[in-house]
């Protein structure tokens, strides 16, 4: 019987073979950080640091949305017509202003049920059964409709305040117009911020991978003598960014996970001070992965740039 020919193992693919490079290269950068621990875990304190304050910022803006999201009943005001109005008059007002695109509902109050609720809020009772005759007028609470602009709404003000069975409008939301513009207002500080944070992170992982690569001037420039191209010197450095900004955001994401953890007892008392409940809101999936994207995208900018400047500089003797 024949004996059968030892077969000879295929050569890998140019993929396969890139692969394993990139692989190799990203766990050897990983395990020179592992080399120098403090050094290491002081940087990613840093960038995690620089990650969580705007990123905290905007969970703050995000709780704040959500707590004036309950505030809709601010934004609707009130018509009191004149005293005399009968309620069918107040009854074909209140359909005449439903009938208007800027308006989103209309209720009418009247002054009957007006009293009564003055007699349940004010503690009097039965002692306001001896007015002559029902001093409160009827009421149109009116809820602009959401397609309305700040200025849409004050002409609607304006028109409603104009009628004739109307004796005043008052309106109780400019605070929370306030509010949301103020909100508005630091949420652009935020992305300002936001960016001159991310800019700090670029230059803070640039001098850690240039005094990384002063460090090892001499391999380097060994390695350059026996033929790597830059590219490939440069392959570590970039891995080194990667590592950082990817432990930097994962660790940011651990601070603010124990932050929310640290409020949401106090958040809880206070709301229940109030006979409230407000449930602390934390990042959701994507604006975690955002904050990882983003220290990784800043760590590779950072290693890149300072890779490929200095890279320049070192040239075989």
């Amino acid at each position: 019987m024949k004996a059968k020919e030892p077969t000879t193992p295929r050569p890998a693919g140019p993929l396969t073979v890139w692969l394993l490079r990139h692989v190799s290269t990203m766990i050897a950068s990983l395990g020179r950080l592992a080399r120098q621990p403090f050094a290491s875990f002081l940087t990613v304190l840093v960038i995690a640091i620089t990650l969580a304050l705007p990123a905290s910022m905007h969970l703050v803006i995000k709780n704040a949305r959500s707590l004036s999201d309950g505030w809709e009943n601010a934004l609707d005001f009130s018509v009191y017509l004149k005293i005399g109005t009968s309620i069918a008059d107040a009854e074909q007002m209140e359909k005449l202003i439903a009938q208007r695109a800027d308006v989103g509902a209309v209720t009418l109050k009247t002054a009957d049920a007006a009293l009564e609720e003055f007699k349940i809020a004010s503690g009097f009772g039965s002692a306001l059964d001896y007015l002559p005759h029902n001093p409160l007028p009827h009421t149109l609470i009116i809820r602009p409709a959401p397609s309305n602009t700040q200025a849409s709404v004050v002409l609607l003000h304006e028109e409603l305040g104009n009628l004739p069975l109307t004796d005043v409008v008052q309106v109780d939301s400019d605070w929370v117009r306030r509010f949301l513009a103020i909100l508005d207002i630091v949420q652009r500080a935020i992305g300002i911020g936001g960016i001159l944070l991310g800019a700090a992170i670029v230059i803070i992982i640039g001098n850690t991978i240039r005094l990384d690569i002063e460090n090892r001037r001499a391999e380097i420039e060994v390695t350059k003598l026996i033929g790597a191209t830059n590219g490939f010197v440069r392959r570590p450095f970039l891995y080194s960014g990667f590592w950082y900004g990817l432990l930097g955001g994962t660790l940011a994401l651990a601070l603010m996970a124990y932050g929310i953890f640290a409020l949401r007892a106090p958040v809880a008392r206070l709301a229940g001070l109030y006979n409230g409940r407000f449930e602390v809101l934390s990042l959701g999936f994507q604006e975690s992965m955002a904050i990882v994207g983003t220290g990784v995208l800043l760590g590779l900018i950072g290693s890149w740039l300072a890779a490929a400047r200095h890279m320049r500089r070192i040239e075989p003797r």
